[in-house]
């Protein structure tokens, strides 16, 4: 699945002149096209420094902040909407981290790649690690810390207490909500406390 549709259907996700915190944020692509296309404010948080840089040559409001020390910084509903697009796989403390997007927007979205995808089951019944356009690392240079399913955010959200407001797979740019489990390779979740 291209960036690009990745980056519009969380854009569809997300409320015209939302206040927007953008966790993981890249080189700022998804911030800056809520910004010019949904009217958005708000800053992308990042570690990377080259991405850092680049979030700056694109106008967008960024902070260079370590996301494992936590989000202390920003109030209780800070934010109309938390971002969390292909970060929580990357997180020590994805629960906590979970919690904390819930706690400072009053909108949380987040995307991650779909482990339970059929062709990721197949390749592990075949004895091997998938190697996907969404998993592309062999399992020795990856930085995904865990690997997640559909199924298993279902719980861990539920498990903390949120409310699911959508949840939807997508699959070569198109949506999946039949099945997604099995059938998306990206697995996408609306969420408020």
């Amino acid at each position: 699945m291209s960036d690009h549709l990745l980056l519009e259907s969380i854009a569809r996700l997300v409320p015209p002149g939302s206040r927007v915190l953008d966790l993981g944020c890249g080189d700022g692509a998804l911030l800056a096209h809520l910004q010019k296309t949904r009217q958005c404010v708000g800053y992308g948080v990042e570690i990377d420094d080259a991405k850092v840089h680049a979030c700056i040559r694109r106008g967008v409001n960024v902070l260079q902040l370590n996301l494992e020390d936590g989000l202390n910084m920003f109030g209780d509903n800070a934010f109309d909407v938390v971002l969390q697009i292909d970060t929580l796989q990357h997180l020590r403390n994805a629960e906590t981290m979970l919690r904390e997007t819930a706690r400072v927007g009053r909108i949380g979205i987040v995307a991650f790649p779909n482990f339970a995808h059929w062709p990721n089951r197949l390749a592990v019944l075949q004895g091997r690690m998938p190697v996907t356009k969404r998993l592309p690392y062999q399992w020795y240079d990856t930085p995904n810390i865990r690997v997640g399913t559909f199924a298993d955010f279902e719980v861990l959200a539920r498990s903390c207490g949120l409310t699911l407001d959508d949840g939807f797979g997508l699959q070569e740019g198109r949506e999946v909500r039949w099945l997604p489990n099995l059938l998306a390779s990206t697995a996408v979740f609306k969420f408020s406390s």
